[in-house]
């Protein structure tokens, strides 16, 4: 199948793009490089340098595909609460433009990158589908959002799509073919990476007292590869069952800030300084999500989510930019 991925030179849209392409698709890339890198292209992929928000670029890209990969999205939850324009803009508006285009285009399957941040504050772990959607950043809320008009597009115009929620994309693709790295990351494994490195003294923990195994948050961490075979096999699902689904994409269980950091510390050889400081404002103390109904949809499980599989494949990345 012809696939356009929109914000496939992104870190997660990168993956996504060698998974498709490794599954026998033919695979084309329309990101305006924004986040992404011409190190993430690779030689079996067409690119197009564009912006989401160009209509007749974005319509001229989708014609002729058989789907589109929906992954250009602004992603940093506080930064969210702090300027909501940029995410009204990039994320809500963004979307609806990629829908338009996909319906003017005759593209009728979907696969949208949504997140669990959807869900909020847990009221039961582990998160499953049936969980309340209540987002306590407005990152989440655009997510929603999307997810909400995707569900009237299905309804109005037959436009399929799978909507995919997982928490902490993290790790490299264990054959070494992404070589860039994510700009300005605020997820934990990048930072923890950048001080292994030498690039920063040190890291900020941000809270030793939860009720928790060593007292720091417990996250659900699963492996960017984890995810770009999700992508696929739902892909493949809305296809051959002509049905939408959103579905978590989840290890089922959750690390520690300090088991990531003893880890990283296992893995390089480094010391990695930490600073011990206040709790930050809304962080729960375990998050991590169930991935039973991917399973029983279409068979996948998060299979190279281990934590050493994690900081393994992160830091042969950081290494690779010596």
């Amino acid at each position: 199948m012809k696939i356009l991925i929109v914000g496939g030179a992104g870190y997660i849209g990168s993956h996504v793009a060698h998974e498709f392409s490794d599954s026998g698709h033919e695979v084309t890339i329309f990101d305006n490089l924004s986040t992404g890198t011409r190190e993430n292209l690779f030689s079996e992929e067409r690119f197009i340098e564009g912006d989401m928000h160009d209509h007749p670029a974005l319509l001229s890209a989708m014609k002729g595909q058989g789907a589109v990969i929906y992954m250009a999205a602004a992603k940093a939850a506080g930064e969210s609460m702090l300027v909501p324009e940029k995410y009204s803009t990039q994320n809500i508006c963004g979307a609806i433009g990629v829908m338009n285009a996909a319906v003017e285009a005759g593209v009728r399957k979907l696969v949208f990158s949504s997140t669990a941040a959807t869900y909020g504050e847990p009221k039961y772990l582990p998160i499953d589908e049936k969980h309340p959607t209540n987002p306590e950043n407005y990152y989440g809320f655009t997510k929603l959002e999307i997810e909400r008009i995707l569900a009237w597009y299905d309804r109005l115009k037959g436009l399929r799509f799978a909507a995919l929620r997982y928490f902490n994309a993290a790790g490299y693709d264990p054959k070494g073919r992404v070589h860039g790295l994510e700009k300005n990351p605020a997820n934990l494994i990048p930072r923890v990476m950048e001080v292994a490195m030498g690039y920063k003294p040190n890291l900020d923990v941000y809270g030793t007292d939860y009720p928790t195994k060593d007292g720091t948050c417990i996250r659900d961490y699963v492996h960017v590869s984890d995810l770009a075979r999700g992508h696929v096999a739902a892909l493949d699902w809305i296809a051959k069952n002509d049905k939408s689904l959103t579905v978590n994409l989840a290890s089922g269980s959750g690390l520690s800030v300090l088991e990531i950091i003893e880890e990283a510390r296992r893995v390089s050889g480094k010391s990695i300084p930490v600073n011990m400081v206040a709790r930050r404002p809304g962080d729960p103390a375990c998050l991590y999500a169930s991935p039973s109904l991917a399973k029983e949809l279409f068979g996948w499980e998060a299979r190279d989510s281990s934590v050493e599989t994690l900081i393994k494949s992160t830091w042969d990345a950081y290494n690779r930019r010596r």
